[in-house]
């Protein structure tokens, strides 16, 4: 049996209209917060996604230096979604021993939140 521990948990919590205001406001934070392939995504969709990123960086114990789009929120076949790490995300990842992520995201009427767990 493999020994498993969790290296870091982390909750985020986004109100869609306020986040709506906000990339409204200052459109230049879309580019700077999402991938390309996320930034096509509907408002909703992008809270979601950036209460995941909050949660992945929480998770990690929330270090300075990280890139927000080197964390990047897919969904896979089953329509699960799952985090890819890469760059300053998967360095600081891999120097913490993160080997897999468990995420989950949630809508409930104006809000989008995400629970993350690293796990080694």
């Amino acid at each position: 049996m493999m020994n498993r521990m969790i290296i870091g948990i982390g909750v985020d919590v986004v109100l869609v209209t306020r986040f709506k205001q906000q990339l409204t406001k200052a459109p230049a934070l879309r580019d700077r917060l999402f991938t390309p392939a996320e930034r096509e995504l509907n408002t909703r969709s992008l809270a979601a996604r950036f209460a995941a990123k909050e949660a992945v960086a929480k998770a990690l114990g929330a270090p300075a230096g990280m890139n927000w789009q080197h964390c990047q929120i897919d969904i896979d076949a089953a329509g699960a979604p799952h985090v890819v790490a890469i760059g300053t995300v998967a360095d600081v990842a891999d120097a913490k021993g993160v080997k897999k992520w468990h995420l989950s995201l949630s809508h409930d009427g104006d809000v989008a939140t995400a629970m993350v767990v690293a796990e080694g």
